[in-house]
């Protein structure tokens, strides 16, 4: 059957197959172990690999290529099963396209035109309708997938593919299940069992490879280990399913971008392949367009479009969104234009046997398609959204009207700087300005010719005159269409005029940090010596800090701002910085410049690929990625004279990063052989710096006064001066040959990368700040560490915009990126707990996240969460008795003066700006409470201490001393019972008043509170028949089940029996009625921890109960296997 043309990987594919025919485009193939050689070794080899696995994974046996005689790229554009079925392609392509290639005059004409027919074919047949999956077969995949993986119903799968997973060199034949949350893969062969569930967010790496075992596979890289994923019938749809999924998570959860209800993807339970397909074609569309947001791809058609200043017809695509038509060649003749809706009038159809339709535009212009497929729907569809397209405010405004665009108050510039500081004079014969001129008449007959605007036709030869700089006066108007901005600024009419009267005179801290640079903006250039630039500055960075506070304000916005403010309006400037920000450059104006990281691994890549000499020299090249930050942050503005960096602008806005990464590139091979001969890293910036500073640019038509090439580098005749017009033409003809989709393909590979080094970096320095304070062993920390990361994550899989998201703040402090709000916190400390407490387990974990919470936020970052686990797992009988007392005062009772030393709040982690004072008094605080006495702590109360004899009688349960704990806990509360019964008598007997810390009941007869005891020894107490206890016997048992709740003794109790043999009332005050120990009422009474302590202390069982050491591993691995299911 016929494929969708994609590249084939052949360094070491060729040993699987074999070459049965060939010719100058096309090559049929038939894999190794199929036909005659099928008894050789490899044949074996590969025959095994392919039939003793699943029939659906199986590589087709036959293939046929598309190669051009002056290329090395492989084109996979069939295939088949059977000798028979290939040869019939074969011979298609013989008899229908051989004869037509002769007339292309290069191979990638012939290239787009073979893959543009082939594509039509596959349309023809109707393909894409066979591969839809049978919804029943797909019900019973989802069903195998939650019953393999234990995920929740509501974990969304989007698609599954047969494939071999290599551990090893042994592949084991099973399933892949893409979710939107998961990568998951089974396999069962012969006993072996092979189960992975990686979640989407901890893979780090993802791309297609080869290897001499593995002509092509899909690699996986989770926490610093590869996984290969092959015989993929489909591989490149399945790598770029997985590559949607994984910017998606990127893009839900580091991001926190969010969607809108019409989008696709706004809801995470219902992504399904085709969502994603549509998201990724939208994206590709706006992006290679330079389209606002809102628009979206609606249709799409092939055709041809009659070029006149070339008087052929073009082949390219059709592509119509809610408010523009475009069009873009498939020929290689790099021809694309946008037209905006709402500049057409009219569209007719002129020849129907041609199938062709005019479109006809306002300015007497009109575009000619034909060979349309379905010319009628295109026009219809033209037709109805022209009515529909809004029709612009302004793009070329009044300049009578903007005088003053924001109230009374707010000026806004309608003129660029330069106009205003350095006016264009008309007179000036200098040479300069002759060639300024020169350059001025060659774009004007490029808009005589192409057009001029939105609707220009942009060719090579538009290429070529940005390469040679564009003059002055048209920048900021190329600028501007070049960089999409044009359309944004359109489709929002008043809007920058609006966000100014919201936002000035506003305070917050973007407005500080935007002031403090507005001097330090080009402070050479005599704009930004005057109020009237300063103020403009601030007026464009304080809109754009408000429209988008994700971003605010960053360094190296100030830079790029005072450039564009230059040669375009103060409204201009705008837009053209959110283009910058939200568009061409994403993610690299925030505290983690992701963005950039990105790009600069892309400029690696790219360095090992082009320089290889310098690659062998320096087998470290993230010394390139350091010095060539600034390049990308600021377009090379800050490391190029200001006449020189322009043209380098010029560049960026019609070609995007790639015009960075050529120019890159060309620095770094011109000065490749004093590169080569540094010693360290300092002579190398040396070498870079010294080679900035002599670049010039010799037709600029600036003043002296403005230029800033360097005055030392002017005067040194020894310096070889370079121009940067010749700079910028070297970059283009040696790596002109990078495509725009490849950069895309290799930020998207990268981007996995550098989140996750992030990531990680993030996770070191929190645990190297932890392990000072725990017992923990490195690897636990590590998986501890995991867990707490994965349960915020798994918190918010099934959420269409969790609050949980917003405990991710990668802009705080390490330890406090991550925090857990209690929620979160109940559910893994219920998986990690060493003690089996099923009752108490939910109020148990409520009070310990009180308990934690010292700052009192309602979040615990991993520190705080890891002390309190590091008490339970590692520390002595008495300081995990200690955390248990704690759990049980009441809310409010943990808050003491200073001379207490005991539960304090800390100042604000991340939350405002701390006063340094103060927060060392607390430091120094915390450290005395660390060294305090048990003595400090509060006295427990006996609605307290009756919650924590339950969570003894909880934590005992199931062990195999279960009974003699539960004894020893009898013993211990009817010991205390005793004592506070003997110190009340005494208190009574005594006629001074006794202090406020021991509570006594003067007013009501001589009582014995109860307490709870187990079901075991209400039934041992039982045993006894009611019969006299001896001493020991009445120590060893404890008060009736049913007296668990005690009361008040604020009116007359009726005495009765208790296991004890003693006299006892029955108490009955609600267990939740709070009682603080400083406000104990009469009849009620307290324990102090001293005492508690030292009667447990008389037990043994208790004591080696909680001296016993944990199996901390064998709970992580619990925990871990546990933590998805704990999410249903």
């Amino acid at each position: 059957m016929w494929l969708k043309p994609e590249e084939v990987l052949l360094k070491n594919a060729l040993k699987l197959w074999v070459t049965e025919k060939s010719n100058d485009y096309f090559v049929l193939q038939r894999r190794r172990g199929y036909g005659e050689d099928s008894g050789g070794l490899t044949g074996l080899l590969v025959g095994t690999l392919d039939t003793v696995l699943d029939s659906t994974a199986k590589v087709a046996p036959f293939r046929i290529l598309h190669q051009t005689p002056d290329s090395q790229v492989y084109w996979n554009i069939a295939c088949g099963a059977s000798l028979e079925e290939i040869s019939k392609h074969w011979d298609w392509l013989q008899q229908n396209i051989i004869r037509t290639l002769a007339v292309f005059d290069s191979g990638e004409d012939i290239t787009s035109f073979v893959q543009g027919k082939i594509r039509g074919l596959i349309a023809e047949e109707g393909t894409s309708a066979s591969d839809e999956e049978d919804p029943e077969r797909f019900r019973e995949a989802v069903l195998r997938f939650e019953l393999l993986f234990g995920v929740p119903q509501r974990e969304k799968l989007v698609t599954y593919f047969s494939c071999s997973y290599w551990r090893g060199r042994v592949p084991n034949q099973g399933w892949i299940y893409l979710s939107t949350n998961f990568l998951c893969f089974y396999s069962y062969m012969l006993g072996n069992e092979v189960k992975l569930v990686y979640p989407w967010d901890e893979v780090s790496r993802l791309e297609r490879t080869s290897s001499v075992l593995l002509a092509e596979s899909i690699r996986v890289c989770v926490r610093g280990e590869d996984h290969f994923f092959s015989m993929l019938l489909r591989l490149q749809q399945t790598y770029l399913i997985m590559q949607q999924l994984a910017d998606y998570t990127i893009v839900r959860f580091f991001d926190k971008e969010t969607f809108n209800a019409e989008h696709p993807l706004a809801n995470p339970l219902h992504v399904t392949q085709r969502a994603l397909e549509i998201h990724a074609r939208n994206q590709s569309f706006r992006a290679f367009f330079r389209l606002p947001q809102e628009e979206n791809l609606c249709e799409v058609y092939e055709s041809f479009l009659w070029v006149p200043f070339s008087h052929v017809n073009t082949l390219g695509k059709i592509c119509v969104s809610e408010n523009y038509l475009c069009f873009a060649s498939q020929d290689g003749s790099q021809c694309h234009l946008i037209v905006p809706l709402w500049e057409v009038f009219s569209v007719e159809l002129p020849d129907r046997s041609s199938r062709a339709l005019t479109v006809c535009l306002r300015g007497k212009r009109a575009l000619r398609f034909s060979e349309v497929r379905d010319f009628e729907r295109l026009a219809a569809t033209i037709r109805r959204k022209c009515r529909t397209a809004g029709s612009p405010q302004h793009f070329i405004s009044n300049p009578d009207e903007e005088g003053v665009m924001v109230g009374q108050s707010q000026a806004v510039s309608t003129e660029a700087l330069m106009n205003v500081f350095h006016p264009h004079d008309a007179e000036n014969l200098d040479p300069k300005m002759l060639k300024e001129r020169m350059k001025e008449q060659s774009w004007q007959i490029h808009f005589a010719e192409y057009g001029r605007g939105t609707g220009m036709f942009c060719t090579k030869k538009t290429r070529d005159l940005i390469v040679r700089g564009v003059p002055e006066t048209l920048r900021g108007e190329l600028w501007m269409l070049f960089s999409g901005a044009v359309h944004d600024m359109t489709s929002h009419p008043g809007y920058y005029g609006r966000l100014l009267e919201e936002c000035m005179g506003s305070s917050s801290l973007a407005c500080d940090e935007i002031e403090r640079d507005l001097h330090r903006s080009l402070p050479e250039h005599p704009a930004f010596q005057s109020d009237t630039g300063i103020s403009a500055l601030r007026r464009v960075l304080t809109a754009y800090a408000h429209r988008n506070p994700k971003i605010g304000y960053c360094q190296a916005m100030n830079i790029l701002t005072s450039v564009l403010l230059l040669y375009a309006k103060e409204e201009e400037a705008f837009w053209l910085l959110v283009a910058v920000c939200e568009r061409m450059l994403p993610d690299y104006f925030n505290r983690r410049i992701i963005g950039a990281l990105v790009d600069q691994a892309v400029f690696e890549e790219l360095i090992r690929e082009h320089l290889t000499q310098l690659t062998e020299h320096m087998t470290d090249l993230s010394f390139f990625s350091s010095v060539s930050l600034s390049w990308f942050l600021t377009l090379f503005i800050s490391v190029l004279p200001i006449e020189s960096a322009v043209n380098v602008v010029d560049c960026f806005f019609y070609d995007g990063i790639k015009a960075i990464l050529q120019l890159g590139l060309a620095v770094l091979d011109y000065n490749i052989d004093n590169l080569l001969c540094c010693h360290d890293d300092a002579e190398a910036v040396t070498v870079l710096n010294r080679f900035f500073d002599s670049v010039t640019n010799k037709d600029s038509p600036l003043p002296v006064t403005v230029q800033q090439a360097s005055s030392a580098t002017a005067n040194d005749k020894s310096i070889q001066k370079v121009d940067i017009s010749n700079l910028i033409k070297e970059a283009y003809e040696k790596y002109g040959d990078i495509r725009t989709e490849e950069v895309e393909n290799m930020r998207k590979r990268n981007k996995l990368y550098v989140i996750q080094t992030l990531e990680d970096t993030t996770k070191q320095n929190v645990l190297r700040v932890v392990a000072q304070d725990v017992k923990f062993s490195a690897a636990q920390l590590d998986e501890l560490y995991m867990l707490f990361k994965r349960q915020h994550f798994v918190s918010c899989y099934w959420s269409v915009c969790s609050p949980a998201l917003q405990n991710h703040d990668p802009s705080l402090p390490y330890l406090d990126q991550y925090q857990l709000d209690q929620s979160q916190f109940s559910s893994l400390f219920n998986l990690l707990q060493p003690w089996t407490t099923h009752t108490h387990a939910r109020s148990l974990a409520r009070s310990a996240f009180r308990l934690l919470d010292e700052n009192g936020d309602g979040l615990l970052n991993f520190k705080d969460f890891i002390c309190g686990l590091d008490i339970l797992y590692n520390k002595s009988f008495t300081e995990k008795l200690t955390f248990l007392f704690k759990l049980h005062l009441q809310p409010g009772t943990q808050e003491y003066s200073a001379e207490d030393g005991v539960i304090r709040k800390c100042p604000e982690r991340g939350r405002a700006k701390v006063d340094l004072q103060e927060y060392l008094k607390q430091w120094q605080e915390d450290l005395q409470r660390r060294e305090g006495n048990i003595k400090d702590l509060p006295r427990i109360n006996q609605v307290q201490f009756i919650g924590l004899t339950k969570t003894l009688y909880g934590v005992f349960h199931g062990d195999e001393e279960e009974e003699s704990l539960y004894r020893a806990v009898a013993r211990v509360t009817s010991l205390l019972l005793r004592m506070e019964e003997v110190g009340r008598k005494l208190q009574e007997s005594s006629p001074q008043k006794t202090p406020q810390s021991t509570p006594t009941s003067t007013a009501q007869p001589e009582t014995s509170p109860t307490l709870p005891t187990s079901p075991e020894t209400e039934t041992l107490a039982e045993g006894e028949g009611g019969q006299p206890e001896s001493p020991v016997s009445q120590q060893e048992t404890a008060p009736s089940h049913s007296d668990i709740t005690p009361t008040s003794t604020s009116r007359p109790s009726t005495p009765t029996s208790s296991p004890t043999g003693t006299s006892s009332p029955v108490l009955d005050t609600p267990t939740d009625t709070p009682s603080s120990p400083s406000t104990v009422r009469d009849g009620d009474w307290s324990f102090s921890f001293e005492q508690i302590l030292a009667s447990l202390l008389n037990e043994p069982s208790v004591v080696r109960f909680f001296e016993r050491a944990i199996d901390t591993d064998s709970l992580i691995a619990h925990a871990r296997k546990n933590q998805l299911k704990d999410a249903h």
